[in-house]
């Protein structure tokens, strides 16, 4: 017989190969059992075939069991042998037992993180432009070239080598009439060089005649800028037509908006279209709202909408245009007057400017157009245009010496800068330049 550890051994190699006939040989005893590992290490002294209880084709015996082998089957119960899973069917590959599991893609490589792009340096700031530099005023002498050469050189004719006598004082009169200083203006300058020139030569004369004029405009000169009421301080500019007044409310109106000041211009000679259409051209050459109506409407709601509408807009100026009525109209004069009114209901105090502009070509016909405004309207200022053209520059001196209104600008050319504020100096030393 083998040893006892050699039967131990094999018993547990023929336990692991055939566990169900370990379990069944431990039921039926220990003993069968051992035997079996003896049988199947095949060093028994003789090849005995098993016992006849366990050959395969025999019939179990039942045998009986002992108590601890009924307790170690509770523990160790039988382990049932699966069935055998069906051949597969004849002209099909075996499938494999286990699918090949597909390989996992690999996962992409992170892109790398672009580099943060350097912030790009600040531009540097653009240069201001230079402001640009003011416009140089034509010298106001070479714009009365015409004017002066009708008196002052005229009358440095007529004065060369002489004393002043009667005859040279009808001469002097004759002139000043040519000039158009009219009636009573000619004979208030005849009765001062009268009186003060007697005995002067032609120069003393000139220098005498020269200070009188100077001495009567000096009175029309506004000694500054008035100030501005409101707002918006509204002007009403009269005028008959030709005279120049739409294009002096345009320069005016670049004159405010160069001033930094906003501007509304209203469009209320409403009896010649091409008023309107004008207007509106300044208006967009300044940069300024216009307010106009229907072509033949009434011209008083037209200012009085001007009004309204500079208000709304906190407007500092409103600069509002009225027909070109002629002066020997009365019906069209009155409802100037109108005009002024409705404007005053409107905005309290308003007009705070009532303009004329008056053409110092028409001569004394100026002198005229002036005493029917004035008795209407209210004027409180002149705009005298068209000096640069006329040798009848005396109307300036009549207006002065018969109304006494302020000269408020003068027009000396085609320029927005040549309608100039008057200053009695600069014009009389104009009118008097040597060429």
């Amino acid at each position: 017989m083998p040893e006892i550890s050699t039967l131990l051994t094999a018993l547990a190699e023929w336990a692991r190969q055939n566990p169900s006939l370990f379990v069944l040989a431990t039921c039926s005893g220990p003993v069968v059992a051992i035997l079996l590992a003896h049988w199947f290490s095949g060093e028994s002294d003789e090849e005995d075939e098993p016992p006849e209880s366990l050959r395969a084709d025999s019939e179990p015996v039942p045998a009986q069991a002992s108590p601890e082998a009924v307790q170690e089957s509770a523990q160790y119960p039988p382990v049932l042998e699966s069935e055998p899973e069906p051949d597969a069917q004849p002209g099909l590959e075996p499938e494999s037992e286990l699918k090949a599991v597909p390989e996992p893609e690999p996962e992409p490589e992170p892109e790398p993180e672009p580099e943060p792009e350097p912030e790009p340096e600040p531009e540097p700031e653009p240069e201001p432009e230079p402001e640009p530099e003011p416009v140089a005023l034509a010298p106001m002498s070479s714009r009365l070239r015409t004017t002066r050469e009708g008196l002052v050189g005229r009358l440095g004719r007529m004065l060369g080598g002489r004393t002043l006598d009667e005859d040279l004082l009808d001469e002097l009169e004759m002139l000043l009439f040519s000039a158009d200083f009219g009636v009573s203006t000619a004979e208030s300058l005849l009765d001062a060089i009268r009186r003060r020139g007697a005995g002067r030569d032609g120069d003393g004369v000139k220098a005498l005649l020269r200070e009188e004029i100077l001495t009567r405009l000096a009175r029309v000169e506004l000694p500054s800028a008035p100030g501005l009421a409101g707002p918006p301080h509204v002007i009403l500019v009269l005028g008959v037509n030709g005279s120049g007044k739409t294009t002096s409310i345009g320069k005016l109106a670049a004159r405010h908006v160069g001033e930094g000041r906003k501007v509304v211009l209203g469009a209320a000679d409403t009896f010649r279209a091409a008023a309107s259409e004008q207007l509106q051209v300044w208006g967009s050459r300044v940069d300024c709202d216009v307010v106009t109506g229907t072509s033949g409407g009434d011209p008083s709601a037209v200012a009085f909408d001007t009004v309204k509408a500079a208000v709304a807009r906190s407007a500092d100026i409103a600069l509002i245009d009225t027909a070109g009525r002629l002066q020997t109209k009365k019906p069209l004069m009155e409802e100037l007057g109108k005009m002024v009114r409705v404007v005053g209901r409107a905005l309290e105090g308003a007009p705070h400017e009532v303009l004329l502009v008056l053409d110092a070509n028409t001569g004394q016909n100026a002198i005229s157009q002036a005493e029917l405004f004035t008795e209407v309207a209210g004027v409180t200022g002149l705009v005298l245009t068209k000096l640069d053209g006329t040798a009848k520059g005396g109307v300036v001196v009549g207006l002065a010496e018969k109304f006494g209104l302020p000269i408020r600008y003068v027009g000396i050319g085609e320029a927005i800068e040549d309608l100039r504020d008057f200053h009695a100096e600069e014009f009389v030393e104009a009118l008097f330049a040597e060429d």
